[in-house]
């Protein structure tokens, strides 16, 4: 694979947070967003990476000589802004495959690079999201594919017409990552500084040259304050999750626990999940979810729901947290088969984690279950305390440990 990184932007919405850096080096969990974008790439087999770079350029420059990495590198310097078709098409010349992958370096949008098709001069990954007014629409002909289990990608969609601005109920965006075909591709007749989205998206849709490639990967823009300060957590946690979700699919064992706080949602210190709208999944986990689903027998989740027993939430508010829980998994094509939870504040409470009495209910439930062939996965100690009394083998889920 060969990668056009777009790694010039001013970040001019940014600099009340990030100050004297260019937005792509602007730190997520200590590594500079760049570094994550490169992290994962590393999943593929990429050989060459081109960085787009103008606005501070020589941070981004030292950046990328200061560290090895798995692939050959060139900067397309930009002296003067060129926008972003130009910075794309100087970009270009340093590129010798003929299918080249553009991203952003300000959003992350890990889309599986190996299933998105090369049918159009220019395909995008979409991405399907609700209530917005930060993004332009993006039509698409006939129905949309998409990468997870629960239905397979197509070979894309030719897109129709792409949207203004403004308040969308329900819809897809332009999720920030194109794949090229430079035999069907012509940016010479265009002026040295051009826009990417006006000379070449919109005029392209409008002659059936621009495909579109759905995908319900997890996505984020760092280009506000607002959700820059979201991905200080939600990245590290994609990554857990990713490096959770193949031990869990490497696991021999034929019934999976999971814990629910920190593995399935964010953990919230010092309160509870009370309502459905205080719930934020953990990203990437309901399409783990669904990969688990295909490999296991049983699903359990045992969760510690200490709020209802010091009469911070009802049960009746537990149960619809878990209702619209158990909708989003089964939307998302996954599944729970059980959820046990413990609503005691006596640590000595038998079905209370660590203690393993939500275990052994679960067995008799399903009797089939056995210790030896099944596994826990959660995010504390407590959960690890819970497996081992248990005699099943237990995998960690925890965002802070992935650098």
């Amino acid at each position: 694979m060969e990668v056009i990184v777009l790694a010039g932007g001013l970040g001019t919405r940014l600099r009340s947070v990030v100050h004297e850096i260019p937005k792509c080096l602007a730190p997520i969990g200590g590594k500079p967003f760049l570094g994550v974008l490169l992290d994962w790439l590393g999943k593929y087999p990429v050989r060459h990476v081109v960085f787009s770079v103008g606005y501070l350029r020589e941070q981004v420059i030292d950046y990328v000589k200061s560290r090895e990495w798995p692939f050959s590198y060139d900067f397309a310097i930009e002296d003067t802004p060129l926008g972003t078709g130009g910075g794309i098409r100087l970009a270009l010349e340093k590129c010798h495959e003929n299918q080249v992958f553009v991203i952003n370096g300000d959003t992350f949008f890990p889309v599986d690079l190996n299933a998105m098709p090369c049918a159009h001069a220019v395909t995008l990954a979409l991405k399907p999201m609700k209530d917005f007014d930060r993004y332009g629409a993006v039509e698409i002909a006939g129905q949309a594919g998409n990468d997870g289990p629960s239905c397979p990608a197509p070979t894309g969609h030719l897109i129709t017409r792409f949207h203004e601005k403004q308040h969308c109920g329900e819809g897809l965006i332009n999720g920030g990552v194109y794949l090229l075909d430079r035999s069907r591709l012509d940016l010479s007749i265009l002026p040295e500084k051009f826009s990417f989205e006006k000379e070449v998206l919109e005029p392209g849709a409008a002659i059936g040259e621009i495909g579109g490639w759905v995908s319900d990967a997890y996505f984020i823009d760092i280009g506000i304050p607002e959700d820059y300060r979201k991905a200080q957590w939600a990245i590290p946690a994609w990554f857990a999750v990713q490096k959770a979700s193949e031990a869990v699919i490497k696991a021999d064992a034929t019934t999976l626990f999971l814990d629910r706080d920190g593995v399935l949602n964010r953990h919230l210190p010092g309160d509870y999940v009370r309502t459905p709208q205080m719930w934020e999944w953990m990203p990437g986990i309901l399409q783990a979810l669904a990969r688990w689903s295909q490999k296991f027998r049983h699903i359990v989740l045992v969760t510690n729901q200490r709020g209802v027993g010091k009469g911070l939430m009802t049960d009746a508010q537990l149960a619809q947290v878990h209702t619209q829980m158990m909708q989003d998994i089964l939307e998302a094509g996954g599944r729970i088969d059980l959820i046990l939870t413990c609503t005691a504040v006596s640590e000595e409470d038998p079905r209370r984690k660590p203690n393993p009495g939500m275990f052994y209910e679960a067995c008799d439930l399903f009797p089939d279950i056995d210790a030896k062939s099944s596994v826990m996965l959660g995010d504390s100690q407590s959960d690890a305390a819970f497996a081992q009394n248990c005699g099943i083998s237990f995998i960690l889920l925890n965002p802070e440990a992935v650098s």
